[in-house]
């Protein structure tokens, strides 16, 4: 069951989180043949084994789901504090509930309108579905399909159970148009030159993102991760080799009804949400050391993301909500000279490149010498 509604109220819908696609990539060397390697982008290729494993015997799908306060839209977004005194690249992930995976709050409305912009503005940066290896011009059928899931669970079942203040069903149709591809969106499939064959050597249980829309990406463009395999989305992250093996496992065997949270936090000098480039600092980047900044517009910018497998097609989602909350309120709460620690230990930790990724050899001392006045 699924409301039928228009394209763009779906995917603005669809961008009350920022939200991946990712499927399990296996090397099959008698296929990679087929493609021509071209800027990284890796060909469609067949599930794992283990996604069938993880999804078999589900548990009852759709999940209960409560349904949330009458008055979400006075409510305040999560006060989420996740820093600690060093930094330490690790996976720390905590279980979550299905509640989790959309919370609306007093910021919706306004958040809404910012994606209408972004999307209308941007619709080939932030919206994206790998294409089929036998029609380029259409989008692959493994993808879609797990894109229709979505929206059949977001529509007929999730939203007007967790806010029916808000959404409710009005028929049980779904029509075939609205999902990320669209001629009339503007939004077209990865050219045929730009995919490329699955590298030969590469582990079978490598994940890959097949499908996206990312209204709200800090210091990447999110179209150029389409097609890329998990450890070369997180190129730029510094010692994200001390966690990837660990992420690729965690992927293969988590489990349909099993979330997982982990939230993410850094520091901007502003209130945008739509920074393709910027926030980050990456190898061949220009940068001031020890910027003047304006503390009233500084924000620590933390992401609640969300991990969850599809049923049907085993998909794993990948989510997230970016919440910003300004300098001056956390140190209002007392928490300053905490961040400032927080801040100062990016670089004493097991990833001290981060210091410098997440921007704080520019913002740092600033912030800091602002938090423990």
């Amino acid at each position: 069951m699924a409301v039928r509604v228009s394209s763009s109220f779906l995917l603005l819908l669809f961008g009350l989180v920022a939200a991946v696609v990712v499927q399990l990539a296996r090397q099959r060397q008698k296929r990679a043949s087929r493609y021509r390697p071209a800027k990284g982008v890796l060909a469609p290729t067949a599930a794992h084994g283990d996604v069938k494993q993880a999804v078999s015997s589900p548990p009852t799908w759709p999940p209960p789901i409560s349904p949330a306060d009458l008055d979400w839209e006075g409510s305040d977004p999560r006060p989420f504090r996740p820093f600690k005194p060093v930094y330490h690249i690790t996976m720390a992930l905590q279980s979550s509930v299905p509640e989790d995976l959309i919370v609306l709050d007093r910021n919706y409305r306004d958040r809404i309108d910012i994606r209408r912009a972004v999307i209308v503005a941007h619709p080939k940066t932030v919206m994206g579905i790998i294409p089929s290896p036998d029609s380029p011009s259409d989008p692959s059928p493994k993808a879609k399909a797990a894109v229709d899931e979505l929206y059949e669970y977001l529509m007929g079942s999730y939203l007007p159970a967790r806010y029916p203040s808000a959404f409710r069903i009005l028929a049980e149709t779904v029509e075939d148009d609205f999902f990320l591809l669209q001629e009339e969106n503007g939004i077209t499939p990865v050219p045929a030159e730009e995919v490329a064959a699955l590298p030969s050597a590469y582990p079978p249980t490598s994940h890959r993102l097949t499908a996206f829309l990312c209204c709200f990406a800090s210091g990447f463009d999110p179209s150029s991760k389409l097609g890329l395999l998990l450890r070369d989305i997180h190129t730029p992250v510094p010692s994200y080799d001390k966690i990837g093996p660990s992420m690729e496992r965690f992927f293969s065997r988590i489990q349909v009804g099993k979330n997982v949270k982990r939230l993410n936090w850094s520091v901007q000098t502003h209130s945008d949400l739509f920074i393709p480039k910027g926030n980050h600092i990456v190898e061949g980047d220009v940068f001031t050391e020890d910027e003047e900044i304006d503390i009233t517009k500084s924000h620590m910018r933390v992401e609640c993301q969300t991990v969850t497998r599809l049923p049907k097609t085993g998909i794993v989602l990948f989510s997230f909500k970016t919440y910003l909350f300004p300098i001056a309120e956390i140190k209002a709460e007392g928490l300053g000279p905490g961040l400032a620690d927080a801040i100062q230990g990016l670089k004493q930790g097991n990833a001290p490149g981060m210091w410098v990724y997440k921007g704080a050899v520019r913002w740092g001392k600033g912030v800091c010498d602002y938090l423990r006045s």
